[in-house]
């Protein structure tokens, strides 16, 4: 009776640690979203500038390209997924106490067609994925403000140790979280968006 009553007081106390966890993510990414906005903006004011006053035949200077600092933090964009009603800061580099703030960069990048991005499974973050069936718009934009446009193709659940898998699909864009514990990982598979979808 007594190992019963301690792990059901066990699971309640994981289920508002998680809940509490959760709620940090929160947090942080709406501190760190309007930072981000606002560098986005400044940086396509800064191209549209440089544009006006390039010389005929000229290139304009180029913007400064790469992530904005925020809080110590490199982010390299914002990922939107409106079918769950989330948009989401994109960290630079991951590690575990990166991925406890926000989505992070694990590998490739936009211009190489090959951008996989991790996250925690709060719901604030990638706890939702698995409810993407196939269709859906999901936006990737860079800091300069150019925005990727997504379909997710396809949804699946892969091994913890199935890196190969996840990181060379063939898709520009996959995006991953754990399980609740962490047996497996969901993970969705996004292809280019064409003017007909």
């Amino acid at each position: 009776m007594l190992a019963g009553v301690l792990l059901m007081a066990s699971a309640i106390g994981l289920l508002f640690y998680n809940r509490a966890e959760d709620r940090k993510a929160g947090e942080s990414v709406a501190g760190v979203l309007p930072q981000l906005r606002e560098e986005i903006a400044a940086r396509e004011s800064e191209a549209e500038e440089n544009a006006i006053f390039a010389l005929p035949g000229e290139e304009s200077a180029p913007v400064d390209a790469g992530g904005c600092m925020v809080d110590g933090y490199e982010y390299i964009g914002i990922l939107a997924i409106p079918a769950l009603g989330l948009e989401l800061p994109v960290m630079a580099d991951w590690d575990y106490t990166r991925l406890r703030i926000a989505p992070c960069r694990y590998t490739g990048a936009v211009e190489t067609d090959d951008l996989t991005i991790a996250a925690h499974n709060y719901s604030l973050h990638f706890g939702m994925l698995i409810n993407l069936a196939g269709g859906e718009e999901v936006v990737f934009t860079d800091m300069e403000g150019n925005a990727t446009h997504y379909i997710v193709a396809e949804t699946e659940i892969l091994a913890p140790t199935a890196i190969e898998e996840m990181t060379g699909s063939g898709y520009p864009l996959s995006l991953f979280t754990c399980t609740y514990g962490g047996q497996t990982r969901v993970t969705v598979r996004c292809d280019y968006k064409t003017e007909n979808e």
